[in-house]
């Protein structure tokens, strides 16, 4: 049988960032925990909160259909073969050709930002499909065991 990998080297891509683009404040792998655990670690370590566009995260169909059967959020997968660059704004678009124009990078996706904390404990919140707002913990325990 064939085994499907997600992972995937991306040291073209973070090379062609720091060159090209610069200015990046955070690049980190979401591997374990996924993308809502990690945006918590980068909130948490820097103090800042992160609004998460559920819409603009890109997850494959036969992941969304899996995860629900299963009953696993996919914000909480590992990625392997992914990664989340924080940088300013203003970069976002820069970043995000350079992105695209490797193979690794083509469903790079502007899928948040990251705000100062006013008087409040850094956090990440999602914003939902349905236009509310969802709070986004830690992951806590193992969602799914590691096989790499």
């Amino acid at each position: 049988s064939d085994v499907a990998s997600d992972s995937a080297p991306l040291n073209r891509l973070t090379e062609r960032l720091i060159t090209e683009v610069g200015d990046i404040h955070v690049l980190r792998d979401p591997t374990r925990g996924g993308l809502a655990t990690t945006l918590n670690e980068i909130a948490e370590q820097s103090g800042v909160s992160c609004l998460l566009d559920e819409a603009a995260v890109p997850v494959h169909e036969n992941v969304r259909a899996g995860c629900g059967v299963l009953g696993l959020d996919p914000l909480y997968l590992a990625n392997e073969g992914k990664l989340i660059c924080v940088l300013p704004g203003e970069k976002a678009a820069a970043a995000l050709a350079v992105m695209r124009d490797e193979p690794v990078g083509a469903e790079a996706a502007l899928v948040g930002e990251i705000m100062a904390v006013e008087g409040a404990s850094p956090r990440v919140t999602l914003r939902t499909r349905m236009g509310g707002q969802r709070l986004l913990s830690m992951l806590e325990g193992a969602q799914l065991p590691r096989i790499c």
